[in-house]
């Protein structure tokens, strides 16, 4: 059974920083490709970066590109988020998700089949 905790949201001013970390459980971790989405109120869920089984392979939408970057230690069996120059809209509850078999589409929330908790980010101007 996989599981998937995150950790890392809190409150930060626009402009600063957070590194949002996952962990995967109960499966072999490079196994997986692995995702980050968000959601916030009333909003449907929003691709966020997504990482191949080695790493060699990230994904971004432009609303992110630049500012944020994903990371993977399958050693540790964690997925990092390193988001910088945070802003306002950036604030919403950030999802870790797990791919097993492989995807063709990783901005689609459909690929992925396990997901985490999340974690709350909150961004103040």
């Amino acid at each position: 059974q996989v599981q998937l905790v995150e950790s890392g949201g809190g409150l930060v001013q626009a402009g600063g920083s957070l590194r949002l970390s996952c962990v995967l459980s109960g499966r072999t971790f490079s196994n997986y490709a692995m995702g980050w989405f968000r959601q916030a109120p009333g909003k449907e869920r929003e691709f966020v970066a997504a990482i191949s089984r080695s790493g060699r392979s990230t994904y971004y939408p432009d609303s992110v590109k630049g500012r944020f970057t994903i990371s993977r230690d399958n050693a540790r069996s964690t997925v990092y988020l390193q988001m910088n120059s945070l802003r306002p809209e950036d604030a919403a509850v950030y999802y870790c998700a797990a791919n097993r078999d492989g995807y063709s589409a990783p901005d689609s929330t459909a690929e992925y089949g396990y997901w985490g908790r999340g974690t709350q980010v909150t961004v103040s101007s």
